[in-house]
């Protein structure tokens, strides 16, 4: 393995490793624990609870309060059904664009924290950069909780903590919460002509998924202006659904899934609370037909919104670092809130678009990697001062 990687050969390493959510992502991780075990760096693994993935995290520099946090994703989403016009698990370089699976969601990131782990080591850091490495964070941000915790825990408190999703290398102060579930609508089959004795599970579905339509109109009604979201009320949404045996049969089982997009100026588990009423509610309803009938809500993912800090450590110094004095507003969530719920000043910022994650032939510019280099020199500079 070379000492030195430049940001571009680190990201071809880490594109090459087809680190799926649905698969193992160790082979990545042993790759990163053993490169900086060549510069003298400990790695710390928290395996999930099959022992086939881990998160690592490690600290460069000396063990003292004020560091900070580089947090990325080792995960990424499938590939499967796309038409990609170059290799997805090849770095391919194009017109001023580095194509490959993972490039800008957030390989990319991770692969210009990595490559600076020499001039880290080589400079005289009074504060130390945290390097924390997830995974499943595509499925929900399984991943990073357990690994925060023993952050929290295990070291010296740190300042700040900067997410590097794809962000154009620009601050991005809120994102949306959000908390999704799995459902599996259970009810009696009988002959459709019979149908005011049995329970229908694709019709207690499809009223589930109705209340969720009606619940998401109302909050459009009454959303509150000036959020800077797009859009700015919670939404909630069924992406799949699957369901009944035959057209004249009401249907024992009808599996959906909830997504539901919490605004900021609402409580994610309000929303928890609020799903699982309503459910409860259509329960004693069909369960009144059929006791053997019901409603089994599984929790899927629950991930808090980003919540802007306008005087936190984390704007502050990204701040500093990038000269944006904006304030960007998501949709989409990450890890933030969950580094914010562990105690971490926490910001976004990191390279590449939004608009090039999970699509085919994903890409990230040169121009952007050549900025985050930058933007990891003065980091350096920053925590050496």
């Amino acid at each position: 393995m070379p000492d030195r990687y430049t940001a571009q050969e680190m990201l071809a390493r880490l594109v090459a490793f087809p680190s799926v959510s649905r698969d193992s992502n160790l082979p990545l991780i042993d790759f990163v624990e053993d490169y900086l075990a060549g510069h003298g760096v400990t790695a710390i693994r928290t395996p999930d609870a099959t022992g086939t993935k881990a998160s690592l995290h490690a600290l460069i520099g000396p063990e003292v309060a004020g560091g900070v946090i580089l947090s990325g994703h080792t995960d990424v989403v499938p590939v499967d059904g796309q038409d990609w016009t170059t290799d997805p698990w090849t770095l391919t370089e194009r017109d001023g664009r580095l194509y490959g699976r993972g490039t800008c969601d957030m390989k990319g990131f991770i692969a210009l924290a990595l490559a600076a782990v020499p001039d880290m080591l080589a400079a005289d850091l009074k504060r130390p950069i945290l390097l924390a490495l997830s995974y499943d964070e595509e499925i929900g941000c399984l991943g990073a909780p357990p690994m925060i915790a023993r952050i929290a825990a295990e070291l010296p408190p740190a300042a700040a903590c900067i997410v590097g999703e794809p962000s154009l290398m620009k601050i991005v102060s809120g994102h949306k919460g959000s908390v999704g579930f799995e459902v599996h609508v259970r009810g009696f089959e009988v002959h459709s002509s019979l149908v005011h004795t049995g329970v229908s599970a694709v019709m207690t579905a499809a009223r589930l998924i109705t209340w969720m339509h009606d619940t998401m109109a109302e909050n459009r009604r009454n959303a509150p202006e000036g959020t800077g979201f797009e859009p700015a009320w919670t939404t909630l949404h069924s992406g799949v659904i699957h369901g009944g045996t035959a057209h004249n049969i009401t249907a024992k089982d009808c599996r959906f899934t909830a997504d539901i997009r919490v605004a900021p100026h609402e409580s994610v588990d309000d929303w928890d609370t609020r799903f699982r009423a309503e459910a409860a509610r259509l329960e004693a309803e069909i369960q009144a037909i059929r006791p053997e009938a019901g409603i089994d809500v599984h929790l899927r993912g629950r991930v808090p919104g980003l919540q802007p800090e306008p005087d936190g450590p984390a704007e502050a110094l990204v701040r500093r670092l990038t000269g944006d004095n904006a304030s960007g507003r998501v949709s989409y969530g990450t890890e933030g809130g969950q580094f914010q719920e562990g105690g971490f000043s926490a910001v976004i910022c990191g390279p590449g678009s939004i608009e090039q994650a999970h699509q085919p032939d994903e890409y990230l510019a040169t121009s952007q990697l050549a900025e985050g280099e930058r933007f990891m020199q003065r980091l350096i500079a920053e925590l050496s001062a």
